[in-house]
């Protein structure tokens, strides 16, 4: 088994709009890969893609991931985040009267205790062994809220209801650490933020990294890469990768923007860049 997300010449359209146009990338576990690119260049709905959005349709191409066929119309997106696939949404929705602690054990069983869940969600009777005990989950649930810096008093909120955007975000990582997916993407998780709450996430991201994880992130700037440092560092635009390198591209894009790609490679100034994308709603 190969333990990578390969993405081979990929294209991808919503409704009659075209939006990934032959993208090809691999992330091996246990490697940190930025993904950058101004609004409308696709980065988002290549993270849709992955996890199976239904609106985003493949028009041709591949992904495989621990080389299983991602795009199998069996790997749903529940299975695909049962097979290790995690992502961490730009703009997280509020689930009002649901406690984080219930939601964060009810995901928790949904991907490590598959069987237990479908057998809940069938026919509404509770099964012999109900998935983690309640115990042990509160037990792994503070040692995470303590690794990540969070108030223990969060457990006891709704999800997201009237959380600000770096309490939104955090709840996000929290998710991440305790579900402890093997490839993670992590759409735009420094938008929104100022430096105080930037900084808190970004802590919580490098907490949970692992050679066991990979880590896809997706980004419009190079701020975060300060304090989560990436291996690799990827251009997006027009739909596709139009440039690679290591962390010092992102020094370089910070510097001279994304003009500067377009020129090095040879595209027309405002390629890329349209603020037109469309984004699906959540699954």
């Amino acid at each position: 088994m190969t333990d990578q997300l390969e993405i081979r010449d990929l294209e991808v359209s919503i409704g009659s709009k075209q939006i990934l146009k032959g993208l090809s990338l691999t992330v091996k576990v246990g490697e940190v890969h930025a993904l950058m690119g101004p609004n409308g260049s696709g980065k988002t709905s290549l993270a849709y893609t992955l996890m199976g959005h239904p609106d985003y349709r493949v028009d041709a191409g591949s992904v495989s991931w621990r080389g299983e066929d991602l795009l199998n119309k069996k790997m749903t997106p529940d299975r695909r985040a049962q097979a290790g696939l995690f992502l961490a949404f730009q703009y997280p929705s509020a689930i009002p009267g649901v406690t984080v602690a219930s939601f964060l054990r009810n995901i928790y069983n949904a991907i490590h205790h598959p069987k237990v869940a479908a057998a809940v969600a069938s026919d509404g009777a509770m099964p012999k062994y109900t998935g983690i005990p309640l115990a042990k989950f509160r037990k792994l649930m503070e040692e995470k809220m303590a690794l990540l810096q969070m108030d223990p008093a969060v457990a006891a909120r709704y999800v997201n209801d009237g959380f600000s955007g770096g309490e939104k975000k955090r709840l996000e990582m929290l998710q991440m650490a305790i579900l402890n997916p093997t490839m993670a993407i992590l759409d735009e998780t420094d938008s929104g933020l100022d430096i105080d709450a930037l900084r808190a996430v970004a802590e919580g991201i490098n907490a949970t990294l692992s050679p066991e994880m990979g880590v896809l992130m997706i980004t419009h700037y190079q701020r975060i890469l300060n304090y989560v440092k990436p291996q690799f560092v990827h251009v997006m635009l027009d739909g596709r990768i139009v440039m690679s390198g290591g962390e010092e591209l992102s020094h370089q894009l910070e510097a001279n923007g994304y003009d500067w790609v377009r020129e090095q490679v040879g595209l027309p100034a405002g390629i890329g860049d349209e603020v037109s994308e469309p984004v699906a709603e959540h699954v």
